[in-house]
Order: C-alpha cells, then structure tokens, then sequence
C-alpha cells in the first residue's frame, strides 16, 4: 500500500469522517486486521478561517502548503486535501510539492458522469459556490452546475460556520438545507453535490429523492483506490 497525507482540520469533524471511511474501505477490501498507511496534518481551523475572512488566499495557500511539503518530508506518496472550500489554493499545494494530490472535485466529477446526471445542484461555503475554483473545475468535466439563490447561500454557509464545524447537528437547519436542495430539484438539478464535507453530518441519500453526492466518501474511495494501486 501507499501512504497518503492527509491535510486536514478545516474543519475536525470532516477530516473525523474521512479517516474513518478511508480505513473502513480498506478493511473491507482487504480483511483481517488490515488499515491504511496515513500521515496526518490537522491544522487549526481558527487560522485559516481567519485567512478565508480577509480574502488572504495567498496567506492561506502559503499555510497550507507548508503543511502539505512537511507531509511529503516525512514520507507520504500522495496527498488529501480533506475540505472542498481549501481547494481554493491547490494550485500553491501543489507548486510546493512533488507527490500527486487527490483533487476532490475531480474525483466527484468523475463519478457523477459515470452516472450518467448532467446538471447538478451545488451546496458547500459561500466560497465554494460562489468562485470559480470549484464550480469551474466541475464544469470542466461538462457538468451544468447550479447554486441556490444569494440568501440561500448565506444560510447554507451560516449552518456550516455557526454549527456543523462545532459538530452542531439542528433539526431546523436539515429542513432548510432539504429545502433548498428542493429548489434546486425545481430547477433540474438531476443530483445535489455535498460540497463541503459537514454538510454530510446534516443531510444524507436518507432524506432525498434526487441523487445525493457527498464528496467526503467519494473523495474517500478514490483515495483508497490509490491506496491500494487500484
């Protein structure tokens, strides 16, 4: 097997729920007592939720490929950036590094054309919906990508600040969320993508009709497919 980095804490309870479905995936090809070689950076949060604030993306790539260049230092293959909205600075990640980084947008890309859907609703942080970093990436694959209105997306990227990355789960946030994901559903959006990794806390396939794409175990089983030399 090969080792992956694994750049996370942006926030905890994300990069939780990769490392699980990351060794439960391998137990599961592999059996026995079988786990996955990682190495992990978790960083704190607050620092690069102060950077994403300011607009200091630079600042931000700069943090986080420091993390990432340490990670390679001490022996990981690859890389996992663990939280869609940092894709924002791939690019600097990837300038600093030599070892390949799993993007995750691509790895959810590649598994909504695989089904055949064509035009995806889009939830995640005002960033993620908003620039083009991420929504370009997915449209680069051919996707329609669609985002909800502005004051839904200031209530989509309150519920993540204010409580999931506390690990918060509310009632009333899940049934505003399934309400927007319903609007987008009106519009033709053949699935949703789960865009920001605490989304997954709050709203799973359980609670949709439509196709539901959480990139925290998509992002996951692709990782583990390189894993493994799959």
């Amino acid at each position: 097997m090969r080792t992956l980095g694994i750049l996370g804490g942006m926030a905890w309870p994300s990069t939780l729920e990769a490392y699980r479905a990351i060794n439960e995936q391998v137990n599961a090809r592999l059996g026995g007592h079988r786990s996955a070689p990682l190495l992990i950076c978790s960083l704190d949060f607050a620092e690069v939720e102060e950077l994403q604030a300011a607009g200091d993306w630079d600042g931000a790539g700069a943090l986080l490929a420091d993390a990432a260049a340490r990670l390679e230092a001490a022996g990981a293959q690859g890389l996992m950036l663990v939280s869609n909205t940092m894709h924002r600075v791939a690019e600097a990640i990837e300038a600093r590094t030599t070892v390949p980084l799993l993007h995750l947008a691509d790895a959810t890309a590649r598994r909504i054309t695989a089904d055949g859907v064509g035009r995806v609703g889009l939830l995640g942080t005002r960033f993620t919906m908003e620039q083009d970093f991420y929504r370009g990436r997915l449209e680069g694959h051919g996707l329609d990508v669609r985002v909800p209105p502005a004051p839904a997306r200031d209530a989509v990227h309150r519920i993540i600040y204010d409580e999931l990355v506390h690990g918060e789960v509310r009632d009333a946030s899940r049934q505003r969320v399934l309400e927007i994901i319903g609007a987008l559903e009106a519009q033709g959006a053949q699935g949703v993508i789960s865009g920001c990794t605490e989304i997954e806390l709050l709203v799973g396939p359980e609670h949709l009709d439509t196709g539901w794409y959480p990139t925290t175990a998509i992002h996951a089983e692709a990782a583990v497919d390189w894993i493994l030399g799959a």
